[in-house]
């Protein structure tokens, strides 16, 4: 303990050496507008608490721009001073030893203790044995519902226990045309088939073919998406996984209850759901802060369906400090006012996080019944069913790689077996190159 207490010393008197309280702290992060105004307010309140500190955002424009500028900003020596990234997301910085270790500072942290903090959360940012980022967040994948349009239809809400097909009968009794008809399996896409009926102005369901909307699924079914859980080297979909993915599919080719990819690009899920004209939408905490801003129903959120074990997939992000930063030690004290009681409660209070700092999730800064969702409780009560998907350099291209085949599947009926062939030809290469 005293020799890591050292080093956090050396690294916090380099980063005195090179920038003092006064000065400013350069903060590299993304979001839609209502999460950058979230990450806004908490630069006001440290800025407020910490007279002379100067908190500077850099705002990039999706997780692409994110990365890009992160590795540009490191190959030219310049890096921000922290930067806030997906787990998913920053294994090529860990692997390059461009991140500066975060466990010897919370070790001589006078505020932050790693108790402090869900396990879960933390271990996706270890590396190599060492903890190398403080996680902010500890989200899982929910279902978003309409209450209004359950009522409206007379439908029972979901609620915890409900399985797969609960969800797929919910979602088609949601499923309605312009009369208000339910709308049944029939694929308006499919050549050959013609529909009887008008299409639905109404989907039960939206859910984007991602690796990381399958994968809870197929764990769920006591499958295995990689060869390796832990370590992988391929996806490799054994049975029950490729059971869950042929399920997954059939939402569009069979029972036509989410909405077609043209329908998508002409209104994205989010904005889908917000019109009111979706039931369901599967997504993580990021969709509060949009959806705080609906006025014209009544909203919640459930956990996902299950087949045999409940099961989530891990989404969290974590402040990081590159190894070249100037001034580390302002970026640690913000880390500190950041993921601290304070810190906490206000990006709590503004939606956008499942705080990873236990005391202030299970509080009612987190689960203040009087703001939606009413059930926040579901995020808190998935945390120990979460998974973590892999740590890997090469990961945002396996994901790229792999969403763009399930893409297809989903919306033009491929057979499961040949997209798991396929999912394993287009990413072995890229899991190959991250074992180099």
């Amino acid at each position: 303990m005293r020799a890591r207490a050292l080093i956090a010393a050396a690294v916090l008197a380099a980063g005195c050496a090179a920038g003092t309280p006064g000065e400013a702290v350069s903060l590299l992060v993304f979001g839609d507008p209502h999460e950058l105004a979230a990450y806004r307010s908490l630069e006001t309140a440290y800025e407020q608490a910490n007279p002379g500190a100067d908190v500077r955002l850099i705002e990039a424009g999706d997780r692409k721009d994110l990365i890009t500028r992160l590795s540009t900003s490191i190959a030219g020596g310049k890096p921000p001073d922290l930067f806030l990234m997906n787990y998913r997301f920053y294994g090529q910085f860990a692997a390059r030893d461009a991140i500066e270790p975060a466990g010897p500072l919370l070790a001589a942290s006078g505020s932050l203790r790693e108790q402090d903090f869900y396990p879960q959360a933390m271990a996706a940012f270890r590396f190599g044995g060492n903890q190398l980022c403080m996680p902010q967040n500890i989200s899982s994948l929910v279902v978003y519902y309409n209450r209004d349009l359950f009522r409206k239809h007379g439908i029972a809400e979901p609620r915890a226990g409900w399985t797969w097909d609960d969800m797929v009968a919910t979602a088609t009794a949601l499923t309605r045309d312009a009369n208000g008809d339910v709308v049944k399996g029939v694929d308006f896409d499919q050549p050959g088939v013609k529909p009887t009926g008008p299409p639905p102005v109404e989907y039960g369901l939206a859910v984007s073919p991602e690796l990381i909307r399958l994968a809870p699924f197929a764990w769920s079914n006591g499958g295995k998406v990689f060869d390796d859980e832990v370590t992988p080297s391929r996806i490799a979909l054994d049975a029950p996984a490729l059971e869950a993915l042929g399920n997954f599919l059939d939402l569009r080719g069979r029972h036509g209850v989410v909405p077609t990819d043209q329908e998508v690009e002409s209104q994205d899920d989010e904005a889908r759901f917000a019109a009111g004209t979706l039931g369901m939408l599967m997504s993580s905490r990021r969709s509060t802060t949009t959806f705080r801003a609906i006025q014209g129903f009544d909203w919640d959120v459930a956990p996902l369906p299950v087949y045999r074990t409940p099961t989530t997939v891990l989404h969290s992000d974590a402040y990081c400090i590159p190894r070249g930063a100037e001034n580390k030690a302002g970026a640690w004290r913000f880390v500190e006012f950041a993921l601290g009681t304070r810190g906490a409660e206000i990006m709590a209070a503004t939606g956008r996080t499942v705080p990873s700092n236990k005391a202030v999730a299970e509080s009612p800064a987190f689960l203040d019944p009087a703001v939606k969702p009413r059930n926040a409780k579901v995020f808190l009560d998935s945390i120990p069913t979460i998974k973590a998907a892999p740590t890997l350099s090469t990961w945002p291209e396996i994901e790229d790689a792999a969403n763009g085949i399930l893409e297809n599947a989903l919306y033009y009926h491929q057979p499961p077996a040949e997209v798991a062939r396929r999912l394993d030809e287009q990413t072995a290469p890229l899991f190959a190159r991250a074992r180099q």
